[in-house]
């Protein structure tokens, strides 16, 4: 006999039900200010942070595409894109044939420098200015405990994703 399905009580549903009425509306917000104060998109955005938050300004192509959550396919076409664009240079990793690299180029960093405080007030306005700083702290911490449930080994899968030091490439 099959186990009932637990179902969400009513204070979960409302909970889960405002998450998502606010991502989605959050995520389109902050894409349409974005687009009306800089020349990136929200993916031109997330890649260029990925990389600049290295301190070479580059990882390898599929960590880059897992840290972004994206399939290999969305990922190749949107560098490409950014590449005629000047933001990104894609090269080939010497230790390893198949792979390659994404770095930001100086481009890319103007852009993403250029972009940023709007998108900063943009962030502070839509969330952080209509909460005490006790609910950014819980804020935190409950993202932080669902992102640690989705993520349990939060770093890399072994040297591969791993530079010559052993440390993580992109942001792990």
């Amino acid at each position: 006999m099959a186990t009932p399905t637990p179902w969400l009580d009513e204070s979960e549903q409302r909970a889960w039900r405002a998450y998502l009425r606010m991502s989605t509306q959050l995520t389109a917000h902050l894409a349409r200010q974005l687009a009306a104060s800089s020349d990136l998109s929200t993916a031109d955005f997330g890649v260029l942070v990925q990389l600049t938050d290295n301190p070479d300004g580059r990882c390898r192509a599929y960590v880059l595409g897992r840290e972004l959550q994206w399939e290999k396919s969305r990922l190749s076409h949107h560098l490409t894109r950014m590449e005629r664009r000047g933001l990104v240079a894609r090269s080939e990793c010497r230790s390893d044939g198949r792979g390659a690299y994404v770095a930001v180029t100086e481009a890319g960093r103007a852009a993403l420098e250029a972009a940023a405080p709007a998108h900063a007030e943009s962030v502070r306005h839509a969330v952080f200015d209509g909460l005490t700083p006790e609910q950014v702290a819980a804020f935190a911490d409950v993202s932080e405990r669902v992102l640690a449930r989705l993520e349990p080994d939060g770093g890399c899968d072994g040297p591969a994703d791993c530079g010559p030091t052993g440390e993580p490439e992109c942001g792990l």
